[in-house]
């Protein structure tokens, strides 16, 4: 394209003539009508600006702004202004203002600035010119910044002493001091519609752009960010939030970003930037300079987007893939070696479902504390047995004594010495390993309890194990699937942003003949349609059952486990498992070919 044949220089061009430069300088056609010498308008014309169209006297005779705000100044019609949508005319509803206004006390309180306060702004590269502009007064002992409405009056003002920000008042009528009308300089919104705006933390840091002649707005605290509308900047293209190098301003401005959208941009500070600096002091330590760095703060700044930059994606996808390749992520196995082959560890959702009386909490009671015992992290949340009966299963098994054994303290030497060895170990484990048997657990609490053990135990990855899926409480469901469904896709954005393994016990239906010797499929899953859907791998432990039918609850019993459904494996038939009576566990065997 031609430079200067945009519609916006055409405009320009054709209302104030002369010559295409990226940045226009005419006559103000402006300053004699308002009682100024003849003056200087100068037009922003560079494309590649954010400021283009943004024009402003040099005599300050006039506000400066975009395209629509000249129009309305220069009576011209703005359909002729380039983009201009006459639906966005209409006027919304306008608050009532008041018929008593504060305008003349401002305008004495201006005229009441002393040559010491003149220098003391000075220092911050802040002129007589931007101070007559704003109407910034003095009442003999505070500065007066007068908030003025869109309706051009002011009906209160902020007062606050020169030399200490946090002494200040609100002066005038006090319904005026609160949302949605303690925005200092209001009206610059208007005047920067379809153009770019600055929104300051602290009225005279804005004085410090208005003095490099760009428009603004203000807010006195950072506080006051969050209860800003969005809706306020509907007709701004860009809007630069400068905020004070404070975590919490920091933090409020993200959430008015997160409101306001793509069109925000927040300015951030060097990392070498002071504590609390703002604008004023980096104005006052910068001197001449000031321009320059603060348009290579607009320049480095980035709208604010729900997305991370592909950029920090990159890094984040290799950091995943460095981590996966490490001895932390390799070592989140169950302890059997067949079922760690069938799907490569405990990673993701993995969903077990078993007959009743099959052993499905002794299976994931043995899985979790084998991982314990590798310093592994592990949340049990238990429904089921109780935190007594899982640590005595578990000292049973790591011992080799029966629970009557440990009872009756009736052993040998030998025993004595498991015993002991046993404790010790479950005494070590139980640092990585807590069991968790409240039934108001909420998914909230759950991330709490997952960040805690993480920062506790310094791991990056955490193993939460559910017994069982159909007994978490579904306190704000009336029906008990939409309740299951819910808490899956809890689990799965815990999966992705927490580096969580979830090994979850479900119940089963009975099949088609109302018994669990069928081979299993997805919908033997009791109560939940979502398992298909959010399970990495979905297990069914079935009792290999005698063909005279009688109990499977019995010492010895063997169950066949089938892996259903995979994201990453196949499906099929992973191992036998027997249980090992009376020692609360299971061992492991390789399935007998064509059995």
């Amino acid at each position: 394209m031609i430079r200067g044949n945009d519609p916006i220089s055409q405009f320009y061009l054709r209302h104030l003539g002369g010559e295409w430069q990226e940045t226009m300088n005419v006559a103000c056609p402006f300053c004699k009508e308002h009682g100024y010498e003849s003056g200087r308008l100068v037009v922003f014309l560079n494309r590649q600006s954010f400021f283009h169209g943004y024009f402003r006297c040099q005599n300050r005779c006039v506000p400066g702004g975009f395209p629509l705000w000249f129009a309305r100044l220069a009576a011209i019609a703005l359909s002729e202004v380039p983009g201009y949508i006459p639906e966005q005319e209409t006027a919304g509803v306008q608050p009532e203002y008041p018929v008593e206004n504060i305008n003349d006390e401002v305008a004495a309180y201006r005229d009441r600035i002393t040559d010491a306060l003149y220098s003391l702004f000075k220092e911050s590269e802040i002129g007589r010119s931007v101070l007559f502009e704003m109407q910034v007064g003095f009442n003999g002992r505070y500065l007066v910044f007068p908030y003025f409405q869109e309706d051009g009056n002011c009906y209160s003002a902020r007062c606050v002493h020169p030399d200490r920000i946090e002494d200040y008042f609100w002066h005038g009528n006090q319904d005026f001091s609160r949302e949605p009308f303690n925005l200092y300089n209001i009206e610059d919104i208007h005047r920067c519609e379809d153009g770019a705006l600055f929104l300051c933390e602290g009225e005279e840091n804005l004085l410090t752009l208005k003095q490099l002649g760009f428009p603004g707005v203000a807010v006195a605290h950072y506080t006051a960010l969050e209860k800003l509308s969005a809706s306020l900047f509907a007709k701004v293209k860009t809007l630069f939030i400068v905020i004070s190098n404070t975590l919490e301003s920091e933090t409020a401005a993200r959430n008015l970003a997160s409101r306001v959208g793509y069109k925000a941009r927040i300015l951030t500070w060097q990392p070498n930037a002071p504590k609390q600096y703002t604008l004023r002091r980096l104005a006052k330590d910068s001197g001449k300079a000031f321009a320059g760095k603060v348009g290579e703060m607009v320049r480095q700044s980035r709208a604010f987007s729900p997305f991370t930059t592909p950029q920090r994606e990159y890094r984040l996808f290799l950091q995943t893939l460095e981590q996966e390749q490490g001895e932390e992520f390799q070592s989140l196995t169950s302890g059997f070696p067949l079922f760690d082959r069938a799907v490569g560890g405990i990673h993701g959702i993995n969903v077990i479902g078993g007959a009743p009386k099959v052993g499905k909490s002794t299976f994931v009671i043995q899985i979790a504390s084998e991982m314990a015992l590798k310093n592994i992290p592990v949340l049990y949340y238990d429904f089921e047995n109780g935190r007594q009966k899982i640590y005595q299963r578990t000292l049973c098994r790591l011992a080799r004594l029966s629970t009557a054994q440990f009872r009756m303290g009736n052993v040998s030497e030998e025993q004595s010495q498991k015993a002991r060895a046993a404790t010790n170990n479950l005494e070590k484990m139980l640092f990585f390993w807590r069991v968790i048997n409240d039934r108001k657990v909420t998914p909230e609490l759950m991330r709490k309890h997952i960040d805690f053990i993480r920062h506790e135990t310094k791991s990056e990855y955490t193993v939460v194990v559910i017994d069982s899926l159909h007994k978490l409480p579904f306190n704000e469901f009336t029906e008990r699937r939409t309740g299951i469904d819910a808490w899956l896709r809890q689990m799965e954005s815990m999966r992705d942003d927490l580096h969580v393994s979830f090994l979850v016990i479900s119940e089963l239906s009975r099949g088609t003949t109302g018994s669990y010797r069928e081979e299993p499929h997805l919908g033997v899953f009791k109560g939940s349609g979502d398992i298909e859907y959010s399970a990495d791998n979905a297990m069914v432990l079935y009792p290999d059952l005698p063909e005279d039918g009688q109990s499977a609850d019995k010492p010895g019993m063997k169950s066949t486990l089938w892996l259903v459904a995979s994201r990453e494996h196949s499906p099929g038939r992973v191992a036998g498992y027997r249980q090992d009576y009376p020692y609360w566990g299971f061992t492991e065997h390789p399935l007998v070919e064509g059995v």
